[in-house]
């Protein structure tokens, strides 16, 4: 049984930080809500509370009991969780004289408890609450402090349970992968077995018993997450496993060409589907950027059923949802709050069984699964794509026209991202065509054409994004190449907004 770590959530916004922490110390661990802690399940072996927009003391506040948790098995509370323990048994937590937020050192701890071991003297933590502990319950004892704040950490007496009132998951506390590998290897005994290829031998081992000898379909996108459960299953059940991939007309330059190509190179069964005439005709006049998005799930729905259906004893559908989807679909209440399956509703719609062979891993891990499966780079590498694709980077109706337009410019710039070594230092790229036009002079001509705008940010996991500072050799070149080669366009922008306030795509 693999063993692992459970992340009780309590709503931070930095909880599935902890998680992709843990499983870097090749450690598998399991976020559920504060309180869905699996009772009866023998291979967990310890827990972390993680943190949480509200204060301990309000009346919304979420609480859950660890009664059969602690003394039983290691407990680390983070913020939150570190306050909420205090509290729950006696301590006191009131609001601090200033928020307390940003870096602070630890001035002075307990070098030799096991949750301290290694650390520098003067590390540097990260702090983000608004409350503190100001007295401890009997038997909790402090291990740490900083100039500010007296109970920075604390161990409860003859027990395995800590708190630590700053955040060890975020980058800015240098040596919080230190304090977790003390907790997650030293404390609770990890056998640091979770990897790519251990994760490949156990899944395709499930794959076969799950399956047995069903057919399977799956819809790929050309995305990384799509094309990594497409190999996998391929490796379990070979040629009882068929790919559908859907063309609506708004896919990047030769993507559905190249994309094709890549998957048959991968020994993949793949049926290719051109249906951007349907799309395009649906799209007619279409403005709205909602009904663009619905117009076109609608239509890759059909699309697909269509030809899902030509395959008579299929049992099953994939997707290759991950975990990050997983957490976002629930709140910390356990209740759905949206749906993330790629194709909507089809597995009720055709009455097929449901197959998310990555369903338990981060966005890194599927790569890192994408390269131990022996894929190339530029398909694991690929940056996040929108599944209406241009359709949303077009801004007003959709013309066959304007996508060409815009694949064209898109082309060159992705192309001279990867020449300039610029494509994997970027998360995302791609650019918009705007809905204006304006005057320039080609030649001795007087041009009256569209403007296009480029944008490349940068992130770790598209919550927040900067966008990119990219050599101004670079945008001059592309820029001059976009005007150049791409007839229509006359003027090339660069969007400099970060998310938030803006969002990465501008519809």
């Amino acid at each position: 049984m693999q063993e692992k770590i459970i992340i009780l959530d309590f709503g931070s916004q930095t909880t599935q930080l902890i998680g992709r922490r843990v499983r870097e110390l090749n450690t598998y661990c399991e976020i559920v809500p504060y309180n869905k802690f699996p009772k009866d399940d023998d291979s967990v072996i310890g827990v972390i509370l993680s943190g949480s927009p509200f204060s301990v003391y309000d009346e919304k506040a979420f609480r859950t009991s660890l009664e059969g948790i602690r003394g039983r098995i290691p407990v680390l509370g983070i913020c939150y969780g570190a306050q909420f323990m205090a509290y729950s048994n006696g301590g006191t937590v009131e609001p601090a004289p200033s928020r307390e937020y940003g870096r602070a050192h630890l001035e002075k701890f307990d070098s030799g408890n096991p949750l301290m071991h290694g650390l520098d003297q003067r590390t540097q933590v990260w702090m983000s609450h608004g409350d503190t502990i100001t007295s401890l319950p009997e038997g909790f004892n402090i291990i740490a402090s900083t100039d500010k704040v007296a109970v920075a950490a604390y161990q409860v007496d003859g027990e395995k349970t800590w708190g630590v009132q700053f955040h060890p998951e975020v980058y800015h506390s240098t040596q919080g992968t230190q304090l977790l590998r003390n907790f997650v290897v030293d404390i609770c005994g990890s056998r640091q077995d979770w990897s790519a290829a251990s994760f490949i031998e156990s899944t395709v081992a499930a794959l076969k018993e799950q399956l047995g000898n069903d057919r399977v379909i799956l819809g790929l996108s050309g995305g990384v997450d799509s094309s990594v459960a497409a190999v996998l299953l391929n490796r379990a059940i070979g040629k009882n496993l068929t790919c559908i991939f859907v063309d609506h007309g708004m896919l990047r330059k030769n993507e559905f060409r190249d994309v094709l190509r890549d998957y048959e190179g991968l020994g993949l069964n793949v049926i290719g589907v051109d249906a951007s005439q349907k799309f395009f005709s649906e799209l007619a006049g279409v403005t709205d950027p909602e009904r663009k998005r619905k117009i076109i799930g609608k239509g890759f729905i059909d699309v697909f059923d269509e030809e899902a259906r030509k395959i008579t004893d299929a049992k099953w559908l994939a997707q290759g949802t991950i975990y990050p989807d997983c957490i976002e679909s629930l709140s910390i209440t356990g209740t759905t709050i949206k749906s993330h399956h790629n194709v909507g509703g089809l597995p009720e719609k055709m009455n097929l069984k449901l197959c998310e062979p990555l369903r338990l891993l981060f966005k890194d891990e599927v790569r890192a699964v994408g390269r131990e499966l022996g894929m190339p780079e530029h398909l694991i590498t690929r940056h996040p794509f929108p599944g209406p694709g241009l359709a949303v980077r077009i801004l007003g109706d959709i013309t066959p026209e304007k996508v060409r337009i815009l694949q064209d410019a898109d082309d060159i710039f992705i192309r001279g991202l990867r020449e300039w070594g610029l494509y994997d230092k970027v998360w995302q790229a791609g650019v918009i065509l705007l809905p204006v036009q304006s005057v320039g002079v080609m030649g001795d001509e007087r041009t009256y054409e569209r403007a296009v705008a480029l944008r490349a940010v940068t992130s770790t996991d598209a919550m927040t994004a900067d966008w990119a500072h990219l050599p101004y050799d670079f945008m001059a070149r592309v820029s001059n190449d976009i005007i150049n080669h791409v007839r229509g366009v006359n003027r090339v922008c660069y969007d400099i907004s970060s998310k938030p306030p803006a969002t990465i795509e501008w519809e």
